[in-house]
């Protein structure tokens, strides 16, 4: 058995009277990393530890750490009988070893442990029921990034790592965004610094108890709520006369040719061309839902969630149970839906 307990998120007055009990009379105790405050007040309590940050000065990647301490971990179950394994914070929260040693089929129970969540929530000044979303830096993609609710993410743990997010964020959020660094979170030492985005790496230390808080966004961003905004104000008594006046049917012409205008750039091969061609498309796209929206008959909104529903339901070998090994057979599959539909 692997016993897997959380450090918590600060020092040992925070550490839950149960796991400090386990780990006074547990044999063979292996850390994740000795990089934790409360390590050293155990130590200092006589208790021994086994560390695996050595692993992490062996490999490039962190996939290939946390593999081979799941392994090391699951050989030592094997010699000792019983060990424990602690990680900061809380084992279910952004760890991935305990993901790993879970799915590898050993007998691993989650003792407990308390989360830099619950401090980090009081200190960034927000109540998780209004939504969150947990990133993780080293795997962070813009995509994932929902600027209407809060943004916590962990694993801002050095400069370099904190230049990669600051990078990432500054492709959705205006560079002098302001966002809230806190670094130990919790603690009698906690920190939480407001700043632009921009600055997220000067000369601000960072290390494996940082976490980025990113507010919900109130500005009009460079996103598709932004778009529809504009065409809002177009149409709107405040707007452009021309586009007031414009119908459905009036749009057509210049909608087929923004088509064909997109077509032949796509056949040159002209990559800047095709950007601004699609742009147009989707501006008579865009347009028009806002034609039926001041219509009071459709919205954007109605677009965007028939064709979710469409490809969805056009695509059950991505989505439902069925197979599709080969793109023809994803193009029957495909058929096969849409002739159920016009049915």
């Amino acid at each position: 058995m692997i016993k897997i307990v959380g450090l918590g998120a600060g020092d040992l007055e925070q550490l839950p009277l149960g796991v400090y009990r386990l780990l006074e009379r547990a044999e063979h105790i292996y850390l994740r990393t000795v990089e934790h405050p409360v390590v050293c007040a155990l130590e200092a309590e006589g208790m021994q530890f086994i560390s695996f940050d050595a692993i992490y000065e062996k490999h490039a990647q962190f996939e290939a750490v946390y593999d081979e301490i799941v392994a090391t971990l699951v050989a030592e179950e094997k010699i000792h009988g019983e060990i424990v394994y602690a990680v900061p914070g809380h084992p279910m929260v952004a760890e991935r070893t305990v993901c790993l040693l879970r799915e590898s089929g050993v007998a691993a129970e989650v003792v407990g442990g308390h989360s830099f969540l619950d401090a980090v929530f009081t200190a960034a000044g927000f109540d998780p029921v209004e939504g969150f979303q947990l990133l993780d830096a080293t795997a962070l993609r813009k995509e994932q990034v929902q600027m209407t609710g809060h943004v916590l993410i962990t694993q801002v743990y050095d400069q370099f790592s904190a230049s990669e997010v600051k990078l990432t964020l500054m492709e959705k959020y205006p560079d002098d965004y302001q966002i809230t660094v806190i670094t130990n979170a919790g603690m009698l030492n906690q920190m939480v610094k407001q700043l632009p985005l921009y600055e997220l790496d000067y000369n601000w230390d960072v290390d494996n108890l940082t976490t980025l808080y990113v507010p919900p966004t109130d500005q009009v961003m460079r996103e598709f709520w932004h778009l529809r905004h504009v065409f809002a104000i177009l149409r709107s008594p405040e707007g452009c006369p021309w586009d007031r006046k414009q119908t459905h049917e009036s749009l057509l012409p210049k909608m087929l040719e923004e088509v064909n205008e997109y077509l032949e750039a796509v056949q040159k091969a002209d990559l800047d061309n095709m950007v601004e061609e699609l742009g147009d498309v989707l501006l008579h796209v865009m347009l028009s839902a806002q034609i039926g929206e001041d219509e009071g008959v459709f919205t954007i909104d109605d677009v965007i969630e028939a064709i979710a529903e469409k490809m969805i339901r056009r695509h059950p070998h991505v989505f439902g149970d069925a197979k599709a090994a080969t793109a023809e057979e994803a193009l029957a599959l495909f058929l096969e839906a849409k002739a159920e539909e016009k049915r």
